[in-house]
């Protein structure tokens, strides 16, 4: 499908990558990662001949499709939802257009046996049949059952895309790339706007995907769910492996590992023939095997262990003054949207230095109260902030906040006052923009750097309350790790608006779910959360509500049922483990049996064990379904 050859491009004078190969081939489902600004959204633009490489080459089928979601999008205003996701269609719009322009003349004309109405007859058949094979009886259907995918409800339709967010209007337009029926996909942090219901949606849609696929994504489980390959960019290379995300980076690590093993044998080897070689050397009659084994280490291959761009920026919140006992305090506040009422009679009380996250499906006001709590909305109801209460704000939509016009050193110094103008150099550089990088143009930045400069901007403000809403979105897995670090030591108030559990374990102690117009309270952190509600994970807890019509079970059965079912899911686990151990000794006794048959078979003991070990399992295999069978009749 597609060919990439020695690829590479530089900026300022460095290499971005340097000589990068790889095949792209159909069926290929790819995670591109890396640390925020290590090319991954250059090679994108490369790929989709948005942007030229500096060398290299890139060979690809004739006719092949491609299409591309970037971070960033110009939307054309002034068109409805329906009529934005159907300019994908381009060639079947072209051929309605010449059908209806056919029609009308038909209407008109009433020379039937002339010529050219003979020929306006063979163009009005020959356009119906091509409008018939590009699917133009299908598409508006096929339309609207990928915009309900993505999250849009049928009375969205016929809105005005201007009227929508931009998280919603990225959705619009990668509902476009997915009615193209492309052979390629570029996707650029398509899960950064989507809600959980879309996001499992679009991972369906995109694992029987017959094209290829590369993703650049800073979301684990969506990698390991959509992808079979990954290609890391890092310190101007690749390292290209068919696994999914986690079993990528284990697969490295063991790498590495066994780099460094045979990178110190190899140093022990070294050090030994030196040793012979001064040995040697003073002797006349030995100074022939010295030359010799001088030669030898002259035609050894050095053993080279993978560098690590090991870089990340340091991060630290430091707060301003101490503010009163109560920071937010909420009294029946309510926010309607036109006739949408998304927030009704919400009571909530922050106290000083305590860390809360906001969870729940998106739409149900997580951002909305946010945003009122740092006065960016209007709203019913009482809004009181305590005595000294200085707010930090990072916004989800925090590129918007950046002029794309400036350089990275002006926004900040802009945002500078004369106590810390002087510093602005330095906290540039914590944040991983040194030298000629500050000269940068916001607009050229990735997401990840975006967000890091926004982070950086927040420090030249003094503040004890920090509010933050998806800060994780674009940050690499490093980026987040120290984001989350920084969060932990913050003295101050902190309220975080996220879908992330990875960064919310052990990070706040009251959380609050956002379900029905109403918010309810949590006295612990995101597990105990998730434990009370009795779900596995966030995205649980962010799936659309199913309206059951079962009657109710009083809270007693409930109990009971919970507690049941926490003990055979707990068996389950303890039997697959034991399953697991014992399948990985029968494997390795049969690969003794392979190999070594003579000396294995010789061994009284090694056929009872091997016996006894097979009968174990398919015991443990029968209470597997037997244990199996009690939890699905509870369930049921």
């Amino acid at each position: 499908m597609l060919n990439i050859h020695n690829l590479s491009i530089s900026f300022q004078g460095e290499y971005l990558f340097k000589d990068i190969t790889f095949k792209l081939g159909n069926g290929d489902r790819i995670g591109l990662i890396g640390k925020n600004g290590a090319g991954k959204s250059t090679m994108l633009r490369i790929l989709s001949n948005e942007q030229a490489s500096d060398s290299g080459q890139i060979a690809m089928d004739k006719d092949l499709k491609i299409g591309f979601l970037k971070q960033d999008i110009d939307f054309e205003f002034g068109r409805t939802v329906l009529e934005e996701s159907y300019q994908a269609f381009t060639e079947i719009k072209e051929c309605e257009s010449k059908l209806a322009k056919i029609n009308e003349q038909l209407v008109k004309r009433t020379d039937y046996e002339s010529d050219t109405y003979h020929q306006l007859m063979v163009d009005l058949n020959d356009i119906q049949h091509k409008y018939e094979i590009l699917g133009g009886y299908n598409y508006q259907g096929e339309t609207e059952k990928i915009l309900q995918g993505l999250g849009f409800k049928r009375e969205d339709f016929d809105k005005l895309t201007d009227t929508f967010s931009g998280g919603w209007r990225m959705r619009i337009e990668l509902a476009k790339l997915l009615l193209q029926n492309n052979d390629l996909l570029l996707l650029d942090e398509p899960t950064n706007h989507l809600d959980i219901e879309s996001i499992i949606w679009l991972e369906g849609f995109l694992t029987n995907y017959a094209g290829a696929v590369v993703i650049v994504s800073h979301d684990k489980m969506f990698l390991d769910n959509v992808t079979n390959r990954t290609i890391e960019i890092t310190l101007g290379r690749i390292y290209d492996y068919n696994k999914p995300y986690t079993k990528f980076i284990e697969l490295r690590k063991e790498m590495k590992m066994q780099q460094l093993a045979a990178q110190k044998n190899q140093e022990k080897q070294i050090q030994q023939t030196e040793k012979l070689i001064e040995k040697f050397r003073a002797k006349a009659s030995k100074a022939t095997m010295a030359q010799s084994l001088i030669k030898k280490l002259d035609r050894m291959d050095k053993i080279e262990v993978d560098e690590e761009d090991s870089s990340v920026m340091t991060l630290n919140f430091p707060v301003s003054i101490t503010p009163g006992k109560v920071v937010v305090e909420l009294e029946d506040v309510s926010k309607n949207y036109g006739e949408l009422n998304v927030l009704r009679d919400v009571n909530l009380t922050i106290a000083r230095d305590t860390k809360t996250a906001f969870v729940g499906q998106n739409g149900q006001g997580k951002s909305t109260l946010a945003k009122i709590i740092v006065g960016e909305l209007e709203h019913n109801g009482q809004l009181n902030l305590g005595h000294n209460v200085q707010i930090g704000y990072f916004a989800q939509n925090q590129a918007e906040y950046l002029d794309g016009n400036k350089t990275v050193l002006d926004t900040m110094i802009d945002a500078a006052n004369e106590s810390n103008r002087s510093k602005v150099r330095d906290i540039l550089g914590a944040f991983l923009f040194r030298g000629d990088e500050v000269e940068k143009y916001v607009k050229v930045l990735s997401g990840g750097e975006r967000n890091r400069l926004a982070l950086a901007k927040l420090l030249l403000q003094p503040f004890n309350v920090l509010i933050m809403d998806e800060p994780t979105n674009h940050l690499d897995m490093q980026s987040k790790n120290v984001l989350k670090k920084a969060l932990k030591l913050f003295e101050g108030t902190l309220v975080l608006v996220s879908h992330d559990r990875d960064f919310l374990q052990g990070l706040t102690d009251v959380v609050y779910e956002f379900k029905d117009h109403h918010i309810k309270e949590y006295l612990g952190d995101i597990d105990f959360y998730l434990e009370q509600r009795n779900l596995e994970n966030l995205r649980e807890a962010e799936k659309r509500t199913v309206v059951a019509t079962q009657p109710k079970a009083n809270n007693k059965e409930t109990y009971e049922n919970q507690k049941k079912i926490k003990s055979l899911k707990n068996k389950i686990s303890n039997i697959e483990a034991k399953i697991s151990k014992l399948e990985n000794t029968i494997k390795a006794a049969d690969i003794k049996l392979e190999t070594d048959y003579d000396r294995t078979a010789s061994n009284p003991e090694f056929f009872d064990n091997y016996q006894a070990k097979k009968t174990e399992l398919e015991q443990l295999m029968v209470d597997w379904e037997r244990v199996q069978e009690q939890l699905d009749h509870i369930n049921n």
